[in-house]
């Protein structure tokens, strides 16, 4: 288990089910137990919808923890992977640089002494998500008054 692997299960295990992101309790189950969790690069992009290539990109640039590899080469990955590549797309949905997730990934590989920095990063970009929610409502209440107003014109032209 890399250290990667080990302080995302250590931040489910520490946090009060309270706390605990809606997405890590009802979490789509994995294809495998774990201990028979040897998934292809192919299995790995239909499970996740990613493709091979980006997963590879994902490997390269450090976004990705070290992936086993077979005696030929072929990578194989795990449950663990399946997780941490669940957290990547949570943070790409909110729109998080990649630089700044690989940076993320580079801070959780160098272990508990970076916890501060790994707060301060994500309470930055919680800051950012939180303004573009803020945006996208303001846009929706502008949506929702054309429809409407639209609605109820075309109900006066109908009477």
């Amino acid at each position: 288990m890399t250290v990667m692997e080990q302080e995302l299960k250590q931040d489910l295990e520490r946090a009060p089910a309270l706390a605990r992101p809606r997405a890590c309790v009802g979490r789509r189950p994995h294809p495998r137990p774990t201990g028979q969790d040897r998934y292809t690069i192919s299995e790995v992009a239909a499970h996740t919808g990613l493709t091979a290539h980006t997963l590879r990109w994902y490997e390269r640039i450090g976004l990705m923890p070290h992936v086993d590899r077979t005696h030929t080469g072929q990578r194989r990955f795990t449950n663990r992977d399946l997780d941490w590549l669940d957290l990547v797309g949570k943070l790409r949905l909110t729109g998080m640089s990649v630089a700044d997730m690989v940076r993320y990934a580079e801070l959780v590989r160098e272990g508990e002494q970076t916890f501060a920095e790994r707060e301060e990063l994500l309470t930055a970009h919680r800051e950012n998500v939180r303004e573009r929610i803020a945006e996208l409502e303001s846009t929706l209440d502008v949506l929702d008054f054309k429809i409407d107003t639209y609605a109820a014109r075309r109900v006066r032209s109908e009477t």
